[in-house]
């Protein structure tokens, strides 16, 4: 028996607001800045409005439907629109030039209304077992014919956007601090890494991605965790989501002293670093970026084929990267957007959330997963991480 999807309209109030829970342990130590208001939420959601409205206008549309993880979670300016990770938004949006509609299932409706969707879209509930392509979105633009368009539109974040991403950035370089310097070489790898999920649920984060290495594994640039132990020294990566923004960040824990080919390996890839971060400029395209980090690994006495054997990032936001640096990416840099890149060589690796500050002349890197205890050394003018010596 076929049932017709039910519009209904959230109520005013009914803002989405991520789960900032307080957590007892060092983590509280940073500070965290005040949550944005509904008002705030409201206004930088007009601004995503009048985006996609002038991206209508240039396409000759009517509509677009937003299906994916980044594009629904931007334009609903965060919240949750998961339940398994695993799978697609169990929401998706369709803006239109008489208002915006977010088609769900009949049986996620009414939570999401209450907890994650903000106030003044159009709700049309379907049931769990239909498709999601009903006649009444047929005619609209597919959020693909319009993938580069859409990226732009949400590369600069707005100030709520800022503020949250802030926020979760600290919380989840606290989590990994607080971890590491509980951690015990005889942890394995799955411990910690669940010791990392713990904390990240905590705060209300989801764990998107977490890799651990032991010192047996520390040459691996994606090591999903083992039952093998930490050892002398590990890495961990986290990938953290809150508000539909996702932190990324690594870092080297160390049980005993460096060796000489770790430190001036250790120094030498925050140099790639630093090379990559001062290309990072507003106007530049990012294929260009990495060809400057391309070049960066023979300046600083690595093989000049090195960029090929790992991604090197991009730029952050509602995607782990959004988009990923490729010698054919067009996107280009803006003011007010997020970027992560990670140089990696066997052995050595970094990898920290940053945000494009400042003015078109004098920009400026603002790295966000900073926690003040961890140590740091300073490259390039900046003060960056390096291993946490215990």
């Amino acid at each position: 028996m076929r049932q017709g999807p039910t519009e209904h309209t959230a109520e005013a109030g009914s803002e989405a607001v991520g789960i900032h829970e307080e957590s007892s342990g060092p983590a509280e130590a940073s500070s965290r800045p005040e949550p944005t208001t509904a008002a705030q939420r409201a206004s930088d959601r007009a601004v995503k409005r009048a985006r996609v409205l002038e991206l209508l206008d240039r396409a000759d549309a009517e509509s677009v439907l937003l299906t994916s993880a980044a594009a629904v979670a931007w334009y609903l300016d965060g919240g949750r629109q998961n339940v398994s990770l695993a799978a697609d938004p169990i929401a998706a949006v369709r803006v239109g030039r008489d208002d915006d509609e977010v088609f769900v299932t009949s049986n996620e409706a009414e939570r999401l209304v209450a907890e994650e969707l903000p106030a003044g879209v159009v709700i049309r509930d379907r049931p769990w077992y239909e498709a999601l392509e009903m006649p009444a979105i047929s005619s609209a633009l597919h959020e693909h014919q319009l993938d580069a368009e859409l990226r732009a539109a949400r590369a600069v974040l707005l100030p709520g956007e800022r503020q949250r991403f802030r926020a979760l950035s600290a919380d989840a370089a606290a989590a990994v601090t607080d971890v590491l310097l509980a951690a015990q070489p005889s942890w394995s790898e799955r411990r910690t890494a669940a010791e990392l999920a713990g904390r990240l649920v905590a705060i209300g984060a989801d764990p998107l991605v977490l890799l651990v290495a032991g010192e047996r594994r520390a040459s691996l640039p994606h090591p999903l965790p083992t039952d093998g132990p930490l050892g002398g020294r590990a890495m961990v990566v986290v990938c953290a989501r809150r508000d539909g923004l996702i932190a990324n960040l690594s870092r080297w824990v160390a049980f005993r002293p460096l060796t000489s080919d770790e430190e001036d390996a250790q120094r030498r890839i925050l140099e790639v670093e630093a090379d990559a971060l001062d290309a990072t400029r507003p106007g530049t395209v990012l294929s260009d970026v990495l060809q400057v980090i391309a070049g960066a690994y023979p300046a600083h006495g690595f093989d000049a084929e090195q960029w090929r054997r790992h991604h090197q990032g991009g730029a952050a936001g509602y995607g782990g990267r959004d988009p990923r640096a490729t010698p054919s990416t067009s996107d280009v840099v803006r003011l007010g957007q997020a970027f992560t890149w990670n140089p990696w060589v066997p052995g050595a690796k970094i990898e920290d959330t940053v945000l494009l500050t400042g003015t078109p002349e004098a920009p400026v890197i603002e790295p966000i997963t900073r926690d003040e205890r961890w140590p740091t050394t300073r490259v390039g003018g900046r003060e960056r991480p390096v291993t946490l010596q215990r």
